[in-house]
This record gives structure tokens, C-alpha cells and sequence, in this order.
């Protein structure tokens, strides 16, 4: 350059070899892509010419540089001569454009620009001439450099003035070009404000150049084909945001070196222990706060809102969502598990939770994923709700409704404890055949933002394909099941049988010895004895006969306090048993039913508690209502357990069990018209609640169940 500077910064011997080994590269690449755009560019192209004459002077420029350096006067020719052949460029792009006559500024400015190039070579023969003066060396340097900064400077203004004034068609086919552009004169103008400001030409900047030749004649070579008006750069999504996040920790970097340095200036020791506090105090925040997911999720929503047209990138989504709900083996989460983690994934909600419809219409947690904290009710929902999510199959955003927003009536349906829960964002139906199989609650991001239409038509239509899968599922397990019945009748019909001939054999052996018996005391223990097994056999065979059936139709009032005493009792030798309260009911129900479903209900219990621990019994009424509570302090169950196997036939919690004792029990207490409910906590204990109706509410529960079939929206207690 002007002024016989040499290049200056740290590493001096290490920046000449990088800066001619990347210069060299930089001549190879400019050669071959004035021969490619020669040979195989779009001969309609305006520019054509123009610029392979530009790329061959930037490869003879950047030959000059590896060979000579950057400061040696001829290779300040040849950088002059290649400035004014990409001017040129830029001149036949407006030319293109047919803008070349329409913008009058065009030509004085190019007049200009090309003026100030062609004083560099005038000012390099002064320089030459004055070479042994230091002083006139140094303002020929900065005469220069100024020369050389108002080039790029009126370079950016003609590319600014072009393709912000081309039409749409014209942008498509000169893109790549003007995006090389770009690259170089910013390049230039940083490099040349730096060597301005510095007084040297800085070593690191100088060698990087020929990276940013390469650069550009790859992207001049792409935008004079005739498929580069077509072709466009979309980085993926993750490609994007590992480069912004890299951005961003290099910014943060660049800021604490240059308030580090800031601080250095100072002199004194308190300046340096200053600086070593900062640094660590700034590597320790880095450090805590660079990798945390509330950065990662602002940056995630920040970039989809300014860089992308859509939200999603439906291709990494759909393989990330088959992915999730394609994982199996021993260790991974349950199928209503990963339901909730596809759709929490796709809106980067930190957890969800599953409710299933139960038998009685109502919805029930079935499963949670990543959120324990979340205290949900038995009926988690109301069938009046899921019918409304059923017929209108929309997404419900749960802060619009907190604000007052009542779009499709759901406002006064909405579940009390999903309003007061601020952390639940947003309530997903499961639609399969317009039948809800599920609704999926959201947690709400760990950056916050609103949901909009696409978030709705996403979680809409992956909402579906979710709930194909339950209901696939749940297919399955009803086909299970009736294969287990048919091998349980299978086998009882056998047992059954056996029994009923052994009972027929006893009963006449009976009747028989009543005649034939010598001893009237033998006589007499024979026939007790006889009778008892009889007695035995023949209730054990109507208890067999009651399971796939509806149970007895009996129903008589009684006093439902005195058949939980006679429980209590009974297991009362075995276990601690207490009875807390036994409020005088009379219920309408079969007596000896209620105490076979009581039976499991408390072997159930005391087989889950500590030998320590109580089992409580509890009887109520609420005028309409008789309740039986059975509650222990056992172990407890998992939602997902007391969805799926609980009140499932064959399926036990434990070692020995059989797996029919809750169903019976539940089965015993639906047939006499009564509900059994649970409500259970890992490692809190359980509570079974039986409800029947009182003897004196009988017919008005009667009438009242009659309206609501006639009406589906009538709620019944």
C-alpha cells in the first residue's frame, strides 16, 4: 500500500504464511470460477462478461499478494485495477436491471468511484518519489487508506441503491452476486477503517482476505448460472440456532475482553485485581447462565419469529415426534407417557399430564410426564367439557380464558384447579373419528409466548394421530382381555362342574345316612358335617357363577354401618382395623354383596399397609348418598396403575394375587346401582370410596337418572 508500510500485528511470521497460503487459494478459486462462469454461465446475463474479467483480475491481485505481499507497490496496482473491474460489475447490474437510464445518479457516482481509484496509482508514484521521507510516507498512508474507505463506502451505496430498487425477479436472478458484493466491500471498509485507525495494515485482517476472495467468487459463480435464480440458502432450523447461540456466546466473550481491557488501562493494583474480579465474575455467570434451557428457549422463539416464515420445521418435527412414540424396551416411559412428551416436545413445554375418560363419562389423570408437583382431583374433568372438546375440536389456550375469553363456551366448564394452576398454558383434545379418546394439558415454556393459529392447526392435527395410538392400544388390551375371559370361563366351566357334581354327591350322601345310620350321635356329626360342606360348596359355586354376570338383582335397605362393623371385626383379629365414623344410613343395596365387595376392599388394604399402620373405615352420608371409605397408608399406586390395571381382570400388584378382587369389588357395587371410586398417592396410601343410594332418595336418583339419559348436558351427582 501507498505510504511503504509493512504488515504489522502479533505472530507476524505465522500471519505471511497463513496470508499466502490463503491468498493462493483465494487466486485458484477466482481462476476457476472465471473458467466455470465463462464456459458454463448464463450468456443472457448482462454481467456476464464483466464478471469474469473482475475474477480474473481478483485471482491476479490475490497471486500478487501471496507472491509479493499486500504492501508491495505493484500488488497496490492490481488492487486498484480490481476494484474498478467489480465497480464495473456493479455498474452492469443496474445495466441488467434496465434501471441504468432511469437513475441519473448512476453514472457521476460511478465517475466517481472510478476517479478516486485511479488517484491510488497517482498517489503510489508520489509516495515512491518521497520514499525516504517518514513524514510524507505516513500522510500517503493515510491518504490512502481515506481513498480506499470512500470506495467501499460509494461501492455500498450503489449495491444498497440496486437491489433495494430491484423488482422481485431481478433480486431472484442477482442475489448471489450482490450478496458477494456485499461480503467484499464490508470487508474493505472494515479493514481499511482499521489500518486507518491503527496506522499499519493489521496482519490478521490482511490474511483473512483471501478467504473472503474465495467467498465471492463461489457466490458469483452460483448467481451467473442459470439455476442460480432458483436456488436459495435455508440453513436448517438447528443450524441456525447453533450458529446464533455461538453469535451470541462469541458477542458476550468480545464485550467482557473489551470491558476487561477497558479496565486495564487504569494503572495501579487496584486496575488489575478490578480486572482479574471481572473476568471471573463474568466467566462465572457465562458459565451458569450461556447453557441454561430459558436462554435456549428465548433464542428458539426469537429466532423462529425474525428469521423463519413458519414456526416449525414440520420435517424435524414429525421424525422427532415418530421417534418418541417409536421407543421401546424395558426403560423406556409407558405409551401415555410418551403421548405427552410428543406434544410437549413439539412446543417445548418443560411437562403435561394425560387424562382418559373413566366409565362414568368423567376424565381422569391416566399419566404425567415431568410434572409431580401438580395436585389433580379424582375428576380431573367434566364429561360436560370433553363433550363440548368434542364437538368443537379445538385447542383451548388456557391464559385466554384466565383473561375472560369464552370463544366456545368453555369458560364456565373449565375445571377449577386448571384455572388457579398458572403453569398450565394450554388443554390438547385427542379426536379419533370426532370421538375424544384424551385431552393433554401443556405446561406452559420456559420462555414465555402467546400460542397462534399454527400452534392450533399443529397441536390439532397431531392431537389426532395421538389419539389413533391410544385407541389402537386400548383395542389391543380389550382383545387381550376377552382371550384371558375365554381361557378364565374355560376353565371355570370346568371347576364349575366339578363342584356342582361333588355337591349333588354330598346332598345325597346326607340323604342317605339320615336313613341308613346306626349311631344316632355319628348319625348326627355326619349330617353337620355333611351339611356345612354342602352349605360351602354351593356358595362358592354362586360366587363363581356371579363373575362376566351382573351380579344379584337383590336390593333390600339395610343399615350400612352395621355390615362395616361386622367387617371390621372380622379382619380386626388379623390387622389393626379402626372405624372413624358410623353415621346412621340405611342404604338400598344387597347386604351380602356389599359385604363380599368390602371383604377386598379391606384384604386389599391390609395386604398394602405396615403391620403398624392402621386400616380406617369411615360411613357417611350426605341426605342423598351413603359412603363407605376404605383407607390405608400402604404403598399407594401410580396413576397410570389405577388407570390401566387396577379394576383390570388378571392384572396384580402382587406376588400371589389373581387379579379379580378389585373388579369383583367394583362390579359387586355397580350392579346394586352404586359407584366405587379411588383416589391413590405413591407413597401416601390409598382411598376407596363406595357410594350407594339411601333407601328414602331411591326413587328420586331413580328419576333424576331417567331425565339425564333422555338429556345428555343433565349432570348427575
Amino acid at each position: 500500500m501507498a505510504g511503504g508500510r509493512t504488515v504489522t500485528g502479533g505472530s507476524t511470521d505465522f500471519w505471511t504464511l497463513a496470508s499466502f497460503a490463503l491468498h493462493l487459494v483465494g487466486a485458484i478459486v477466482c481462476a476457476i470460477a472465471a473458467v466455470w462462469v465463462l464456459h458454463r454461465g448464463d450468456a443472457d446475463r448482462p454481467d456476464g462478461g464483466a464478471s469474469v474479467a473482475a475474477l480474473g483480475l481478483t485471482a491476479l491481485s490475490c497471486g500478487l499478494i501471496a507472491a509479493l505481499g499486500p504492501a508491495a507497490p505493484v500488488t497496490n496496482i492490481a488492487e486498484s485495477v480490481r476494484n474498478l473491474a467489480w465497480i464495473f460489475v456493479l455498474y452492469r447490474l443496474f445495466v441488467a436491471d434496465g434501471r441504468d437510464r432511469a437513475v441519473a445518479p448512476i453514472r457521476p457516482v460511478v465517475a466517481a468511484l472510478v476517479f478516486v481509484e485511479i488517484m491510488q496509482t497517482l498517489l503510489l508514484l508520489f509516495d515512491l518519489r518521497s520514499a525516504n521521507a517518514s513524514e510524507m510516507a505516513e500522510l500517503a498512508f493515510e491518504v490512502s487508506t481515506t481513498l480506499r474507505i470512500l470506495v467501499a463506502i460509494g461501492a455500498l451505496v450503489l449495491l444498497h441503491n440496486f437491489y433495494g430498487g430491484a423488482s422481485s425477479a431481478a433480486r431472484k436472478a442477482y442475489r448471489w452476486a450482490a450478496a458477494g458484493l456485499a461480503m467484499l466491500w464490508l470487508y474493505e471498509l472494515n479493514f481499511q477503517t482499521t489500518a486507518y485507525l491503527t496506522g499499519d495494515l493489521p496482519a490478521e485482517l490482511s490474511a483473512l482476505r483471501g478467504i473472503v476472495f474465495a467467498a465471492l467468487a463461489i457466490l458469483v459463480a452460483i448467481g451467473a448460472s442459470q439455476a442460480g435464480g432458483t436456488l436459495m440458502l435455508r440453513p436448517s432450523r438447528k443450524v441456525t440456532f447453533q450458529t446464533l447461540s455461538l453469535l451470541l456466546i462469541g458477542g458476550y466473550l468480545a464485550i467482557m475482553v473489551l470491558i476487561s481491557e477497558s479496565i486495564a488501562l487504569q494503572r495501579g493494583e487496584l486496575a488489575r485485581f478490578t480486572q482479574v474480579a471481572f473476568v471471573f465474575a463474568a466467566s462465572v455467570f457465562a458459565i451458569l447462565w450461556l447453557p441454561s434451557k430459558r436462554l435456549r428457549g428465548w433464542l428458539r422463539v426469537t429466532m423462529v419469529k425474525h428469521l423463519f416464515q413458519h414456526r416449525y420445521d414440520y420435517r424435524a418435527e414429525w421424525l422427532r415426534f415418530t421417534q418418541t412414540l417409536g421407543q421401546g424396551g424395558e426403560n423406556s416411559h409407558s405409551l401415555h407417557e410418551r403421548v405427552v412428551q410428543a406434544l410437549a416436545d413439539i412446543t417445548d413445554s418443560p411437562s403435561g399430564l394425560l387424562l382418559l375418560p373413566n366409565e362414568q363419562g368423567a376424565y381422569e389423570l391416566a399419566s404425567r410426564w415431568q410434572w409431580r408437583d401438580i395436585d389433580v382431583p379424582a375428576e380431573a374433568m367434566s364429561g360436560r367439557m370433553a363433550s363440548l372438546l368434542e364437538s368443537g375440536s379445538f385447542v383451548v389456550d388456557l391464559d385466554e380464558v384466565r383473561q375472560g375469553a369464552n370463544r366456545y363456551g368453555e369458560a364456565p366448564l373449565l375445571p377449577e384447579w386448571l384455572a388457579e394452576e398458572q403453569d398450565a398454558w394450554a388443554l390438547v383434545p385427542l379426536l379419533h373419528f370426532d370421538r375424544l379418546t384424551g385431552v393433554v394439558v401443556l405446561s406452559r415454556p420456559l420462555s414465555p409466548r402467546n400460542l397462534d393459529w399454527e400452534d392450533f392447526d399443529l397441536l390439532r392435527v397431531v392431537g389426532q394421530q395421538l389419539a389413533s395410538y391410544i385407541a389402537e392400544q386400548a383395542g389391543q388390551h380389550a382383545l387381550m382381555e376377552s382371550a384371558r375371559f375365554e381361557e378364565f370361563n374355560r376353565r371355570i366351566a370346568f371347576v364349575m362342574h366339578d363342584i356342582k357334581n361333588l355337591a349333588s354327591q354330598l346332598t345325597l350322601l346326607a340323604r342317605n345316612a339320615q336313613r341308613h345310620a346306626d349311631n344316632p350321635e355319628f348319625r348326627a356329626d355326619m349330617l353337620v358335617t355333611l351339611r356345612n360342606s354342602a352349605d360351602k360348596l354351593n356358595s362358592l359355586l354362586a360366587r363363581l357363577g356371579r363373575y362376566g354376570g351382573h351380579g344379584s338383582d337383590r336390593r333390600e335397605p339395610f343399615e350400612l354401618a352395621k355390615i362395616v362393623k361386622a367387617v371390621a371385626e372380622q379382619y380386626g383379629k388379623l390387622h389393626p382395623v379402626q372405624l372413624i365414623h358410623a353415621d346412621s344410613c340405611k342404604v338400598l343395596a344387597d347386604p351380602e354383596a356389599l359385604e363380599q365387595a368390602l371383604i377386598h376392599l379391606v384384604q386389599n388394604a391390609v395386604d398394602a399397609s405396615d403391620e403398624r399402620f392402621p386400616v380406617m373405615l369411615d360411613v357417611s352420608s350426605d341426605g342423598v348418598l351413603g359412603r363407605v371409605d376404605v383407607i390405608d397408608s400402604g404403598c399407594g399406586m401410580s396413576p397410570e396403575f389405577v388407570r390401566n390395571g387396577l379394576f383390570k381382570p388378571f392384572v396384580s400388584s402382587k406376588n400371589a394375587g389373581f387379579g379379580i378382587g378389585a373388579f369383583e369389588a367394583r362390579e359387586l357395587v355397580t350392579a346394586m346401582g352404586g359407584r366405587l371410586d379411588v383416589e391413590s398417592r405413591v407413597g401416601l396410601g390409598t382411598r376407596f370410596a363406595i357410594q350407594l343410594p339411601l333407601a328414602a332418595a331411591a326413587d328420586l336418583l331413580a328419576r333424576t337418572e331417567a331425565r339425564a339419559q333422555n338429556d345428555p348436558t343433565t349432570e348427575v351427582a
